[in-house]
């Protein structure tokens, strides 16, 4: 069992704050949990397990201790151990060296250094948690070194924060161009860009070990890779800068000044130049950074990366599927063949939200990995051999990123992309485009996306008018109401300029409607992932009516799925993909559902903003039900502060202290009580004269707290209900009969929403929705899974779960004809239902509505139920959940026209 942290602290604390030479090493053990007789043989020195000679202590795949006199070279020694035939042989995990002033030490798996003082070292417990059972988290990424760059790259920049003033923009900018120029140069290292280990060999043996010059060599290193080979300011700088070659592009244009180092961040800039760089994947570069920069997001690197896996839904779909459609179909003509690679030339690539690049790189290498296959095929269509080089060209893709950091990295991953498809187009052909110098990057804009005019930034034609093929792709900031920020919300009304409603949208429906707006009557197209509450409730009826009057729809879509990045604290985020054209130029469309972890690929007739197979349908909310149905409340809301609502502990000394009081007291429901079967009650003084108040001090006490409470609101409702503070805020519980209650939110797992019938005598809260003096027939209509599935498509979302609402599902649902005959079948069906339900006394509706532990018997009377609704919409029998749902929207529209024309004809 792993040992506490807290005594490891404890232990630390103590043997820090009071060194003593001789028992440092055994204090250190002992804090980390190693047998008292280990440390007492070592002590004495008998222990054969010790692997290190003279006053070194060694424990075989554990740790290395060395002790040093004052004044010597730590990391030398440090280094030389590491380098030592003895830690090899023992698999050594910790070195140790120590003057019992500083200390250094290597986790030689980790690949991390540790430099403290002695007074400090306590607070560095968590470097040996290894030792104690406690393994180090490791950040999510595809590739093991991108993880270990970002740790390093992370306390390089801590210690250059630590010597230098970033208090200013200017500051900050200078240091993002700085470590993207210092990227390009350890990946430039050991690429082949210049020679292997070029720079970081000139640091070690040109700069003073203090760092004090290593400002003036980046200074000079930047100076030389902006000159051309020919230029005579060259032959003036060192013979070992004079090596270096000329880079161009713009990389290391910009006179920025250079931050200063010392003597650990010179050491660390070495550790991070002795990576192999060619490892790691430029894909993930800006996400490195980003975890870089922000302290709190080191350990989430994933948070910040979107996924190959990811991307590859939103571009695969959008354009690589139809280009390899195209291939396919050119097999076997040069001339076809030729059109495709031209095709690939005209192409436009356009992020317009592209943080460091994520979407753009992986574009480019795709686009590439095509490009090459098609040259492939055409050296074998063809007659004659001909040298193919790549015309695909970074200018042809386009991005904007607000942030001036994810812009520069963004810039400098398409340039390292490039060079990385260039070796792998030499590797399969045995040729390839000069590394050097580098040519026109993409073209990546630093401004708010919002704001700019995106044909100003990808033009959709070319200087003499011919027009681009353009994909416009990406993963926008989603950002619901509550994330939001005053000129986030600026933003949107900027965007969404006339619109009605506009902050009820996510921030990421701005690039909705921007991107179709841009696309319409083009030879463009775009896709955006997006949350999946843009596809869902009231913000439908707000983005997609305008979008498609734009002549634009719907092409394909992933319906909801999670999106997960398996950062250590990934949070759920639920999202969908859409890809929008011209409606005039679609001729298949896609639907992408996910089934048992496994996406399937259907091909509907028509795509509506619900993504399900439907005419382009919008249901919006109403304030009374489509058809002559039981209207459907709010329950009713205590606004109280608590004084009415009781738990059963606080319902008994209530009424053994006033048993009068027994008949005001009454059973209430919330979602959670009606879910969890939990008991809770309430004060219902609806029917309590002033005399019943004033005679009971409990009554007074509650009610007189309840009007205080009203009368300090800021909202002038709320003050005028401190008039009746005896009652409920609002009150809408029928007196006689019964009702329906529906919870307000529902888990997305259930197959059902437990829905429940209860006599007036049990008051409901407004965490519900309630159906007063309703029947046994409504609440089969409503259980059924014909309505669940209306309510799975119309109904909003709170975060995955499902949000009901009276004015956009109940209000809107096309109910279905019925006879006496019938209705009286779905009320025993019904009555069923909620007849099982009551053979499982100590099962919560949460629990019975589990779809892993329904109980079959309840299952098998909803689908009785189910099998009846459904014959009331048609004979035929529903094949699934699409086909009920088209057939729900076409009754929907046909009720709304039948609505309209009745309006027409009244008011003639």
């Amino acid at each position: 069992m792993a040992i506490s942290q807290a005594r490891i602290i404890e232990s630390l604390e103590q043997a820090s704050s009071n060194v003593n030479p001789d028992e440092f090493i055994f204090s250190f053990l002992d804090a980390y949990g190693f047998p008292k007789s280990t440390i007492t043989r070592l002590r004495k020195g008998d222990d054969s397990r010790n692997v290190a000679s003279g006053n070194d202590i060694g424990l075989k795949k554990k740790l290395y201790f060395r002790s040093v006199p004052e004044g010597a070279d730590l990391n030398a020694e440090a280094d030389a151990l590491k380098a030592s035939e003895v830690v090899s042989r023992n698999d050594i995990r910790f070195i140790i060296v120590t003057d019992f002033k500083s200390l250094v030490s290597f986790d030689l798996k980790a690949e991390e250094r540790l430099e403290t003082t002695m007074d400090e070292f306590d607070k560095q417990y968590a470097f040996f948690l290894p030792l104690a059972g406690y393994e180090k988290a490791v950040m999510y990424s595809e590739h093991p070194a991108d993880v270990k760059a970002s740790e390093k790259m992370g306390r390089l920049f801590d210690l250059i924060r630590e010597r230098n003033d970033l208090s200013k923009p200017a500051d900050i900018h200078a240091l993002n161009v700085f470590l993207t120029r210092l990227l390009f140069c350890f990946y430039a290292e050991d690429t082949g860009i210049f020679e292997q280990g070029q720079m970081t060999s000139a640091i070690q043996s040109t700069t003073q070990e203090d760092g004090s010059d290593v400002d003036q060599f980046f200074t000079d290193l930047f100076i030389v890779l902006n000159l051309e080979d020919s230029a005579p300011e060259r032959k003036s700088m060192a013979a070992h800068f004079q090596e270096f070659p000329y880079v161009n592009g713009g990389l290391f244009e910009a006179d920025e000044p250079i931050p200063e180092f010392g003597r650990k961040a010179r050491r660390l800039l070495i550790d991070c130049g002795n990576m192999d760089w060619s490892e790691i994947n430029p894909d993930i570069f800006g996400s490195m950074f980003q975890a870089v920069i922000d302290e709190d997001q080191r350990g989430n690197l994933g948070q910040h990366y979107t996924s190959v896996s990811n991307i590859m839904k939103v571009i695969q779909p959008l354009f690589l599927d139809k280009l390899y459609e195209e291939l396919e179909k050119s097999r076997k003509s040069e001339r076809k063949l030729k059109e495709l690679l031209l095709r690939l030339q005209n192409l436009r690539i356009f992020d317009p939200a592209c943080g460091s690049g994520n979407f753009l790189i992986i574009a480019y290498k795709e686009l590439r990995k095509l490009e090459m296959e098609v040259i492939d095929v055409l050296n074998a269509a063809s007659d004659q051999s001909e040298m193919y080089y790549s015309g695909i060209k970074l200018s042809q893709f386009y991005g904007i990123e607000i942030d001036d950091f994810a812009h520069e990295v963004a810039v400098l991953s398409l340039w390292l992309a490039e060079h990385q498809m260039n070796m792998v187009f030499k590797e399969k052909f045995g040729y390839a485009e000069a590394a050097l110098p580098l040519r026109d990057s993409g073209h990546i804009t630093c401004g708010n996306s919002l704001h700019l005019d995106w044909g100003d930034v990808c033009p959709s034609i070319d200087y003499v008018g011919n027009p681009y093929e353009i994909y416009i792709c990406g993963n926008p900031p989603f950002l619901g109401h509550a994330g939001r920020n005053s000129e986030q919300n600026k933003d949107m009304q900027l965007v969404f300029s006339g619109f009605k409603c506009v902050g009820n949208l996510d921030l990421v429906a701005c690039w909705f409607w921007k991107g179709a707006q841009y696309i319409a009557n083009k030879n463009a197209e775009s896709a955006f992932v997006a949350t999946n509450s843009i596809c869902q409730g009231e913000q439908v009826c707000i983005l997609w009516p305008p979008i498609l009057d734009l002549g634009v729809g719907i092409r394909f879509a992933y319906q909801t799925f999670n999106w997960k990045n398996n950062a250590k604290q990934n949070a759920a985020v639920h999202v969908v993909v859409v890809g929008l054209s011209n409606k005039a130029s679609i001729d298949r469309r896609f639907l992408y559902r996910e089934i048992n972890k496994n996406f399937h690929k259907m091909e509907p007739e028509n795509i509506n903003p619900y993504l399900v197979e439907s005419d382009d349908t919008v249901v919006f909310s109403r304030r009374r039900p489509l058809q002559d149905v039981s209207e459907m409340l709010f329950g009713n809301m205590p606004n109280d502060g608590g004084q009415f609502l009781l738990s059963t502990d606080e319902k008994h000394e209530i009424i053994n202290n006033e048993p009068a009081l027994s008949r005001f007291v009454k059973r209430v429901l919330g979602a959670q009580e009606f879910l969890q079967s939990k008991e809770r009650w309430c004060l219902w003084l609806k029917n309590a004269s002033e005399n019943d108040i004033d005679s009971s001090l409990e009554l007074r006490k509650r009610v007189s707290k309840v009007r205080e409470l009203r009368l300090a609101s800021n909202r002038l409702p709320t003050q005028k209900r401190a008039s009746m503070p005896h009652l409920f805020g609002e009150i809408r519980q029928p007196s006689t009969g019964s009702y329906i209650l529906v919870p307000g939110v529902s888990s997305e797992r259930r197959q059902y929403i437990p829905i429940g019938l209860f006599n007036a005598d049990v008051i409901s809260t407004n965490a519900n929705l309630i159906i007063p003096n309703a029947s046994l027939y409504e609440f089969g209509i409503i259980t059924s899974e014909m309505h669940n599935d209306w309510m799975r498509t119309v109904a909003g979302r709170m975060k995955s779960d499902y949000r009901y609402s009276a004015s956009l599902v109940y209000n809107t649902f096309p109910w279905p004809e019925a006879n006496p005959e019938q209705m009286s079948i779905i009320k025993g069906l019904a009555e069923e239902i909620l007849l099982i339900r009551e053979d499982y006394p100590d099962l919560s509706l949460s629990k019975l509505y589990d779809p892993l532990k329904m109980p079959s018997s309840l299952r098998d009377a909803h689908q009785a139920l189910d099998v009846a609704v459904e014959k009331l919409y048609r004979k035929k029998p529903f094949r699934d959940v699409n086909d009920r749902l088209e057939h729900l929207f076409a009754r929907y529209e046909s009720l709304v026209a039948q609505e309209k024309a009745k309006n027409i004809k009244g008011s003639k």
